[in-house]
C-alpha cells in the first residue's frame, strides 16, 4: 500500500450483481482519489443460512450456490495470498455478471485459468477445508455494519482513529471519472456523520454491466 493512499477495505459476495457494479466503481475511484481497494470475501449463504426457510425457494437455490465461489477465492487467498483476491474477483464477475453466465463449475475454472491461479482450486468450491477462514472475513465485514445489510461492505479510516463502514453505496451503471469521484466524495461526507443511518430510493432499473 502505498503511503499516500488511504486503504478501504471493500467485502463482497461473487454472485452479487449489486457488489459487483459497485466494485467497478471503486475501480474508478482509485484512478480519481489517492484510495487503494483491499479485497475482502463475505458471504450471502453464510449472512441466510439460518433464515434460509423464510426465504423463497428460488432464493434458497441461489444461496446453496453460492457456497462455490466464495470457498475458491477464499482458497486461492489462503494458498496465494491477499493480491490474488481483486483479480479473481475480477474474472468471476466478468464471466458471472457482463457475460451473464452465472455460477458454473466452467466459469470458475475459466476465471482460475485468467489470472493463473491452478484448477486444482475449483475443488474446494465443494469443499469445506476453509470455511473457517471464509467465516471470519465474512465476520470480519458484517461486524462493521450489522446483520440486516447484504455485500458490499466498505470501511475505511476514520478521523478518530477507528473505521467509518457502510453497506453500499448500490448504484448502476457504475459511475466513472468525475461522477465516480463526487459519489465517494459524498457517500464518505454522509458517512462520517455520528447517528447518519439510510439513504434510500426504489429502484427502478436493474444493474447495467455496459
Amino acid at each position: 500500500m502505498s503511503d499516500d493512499r488511504t486503504p478501504a477495505d471493500f467485502w463482497f459476495d461473487p454472485l452479487c450483481p449489486w457488489a459487483w457494479m459497485t466494485s467497478r466503481w471503486m475501480l474508478e475511484v482509485e484512478k480519481v482519489r489517492p484510495v487503494e481497494v483491499r479485497w475482502h470475501v463475505m458471504s450471502l449463504a453464510v449472512l441466510n443460512e439460518d433464515r434460509l426457510d423464510e426465504l423463497p425457494e428460488e432464493y434458497r437455490e441461489a444461496m446453496r450456490n453460492a457456497w462455490g465461489p466464495v470457498r475458491v477465492v477464499i482458497a486461492a487467498q489462503q494458498k496465494f495470498g491477499d493480491e490474488v483476491v481483486g483479480p479473481l474477483y475480477t474474472a468471476l464477475g466478468t464471466r458471472i455478471h457482463n457475460e451473464g453466465r452465472g455460477i458454473t463449475s466452467e466459469v470458475v475454472l475459466e476465471a482460475l485459468e485468467a489470472v493463473g491461479l491452478p484448477a486444482g482450486l475449483a475443488d474446494c468450491a465443494g469443499s469445506d477445508a476453509y470455511d473457517a477462514e471464509l467465516r471470519a472475513s465474512h465476520d470480519e465485514g458484517i461486524s462493521k455494519v450489522g446483520q440486516d445489510v447484504g455485500t458490499p461492505v466498505i470501511a475505511v479510516p476514520g478521523a478518530d482513529g477507528g473505521q467509518i463502514a457502510f453497506f453500499g453505496p448500490v448504484v448502476t451503471p457504475a459511475p466513472k471519472g468525475e461522477e465516480a469521484a463526487r459519489l465517494w466524495d459524498g457517500t464518505l461526507m454522509v458517512a462520517s456523520i455520528p447517528g447518519f443511518y439510510e439513504i434510500k430510493r426504489t429502484r427502478t432499473k436493474g444493474p447495467d454491466f455496459s
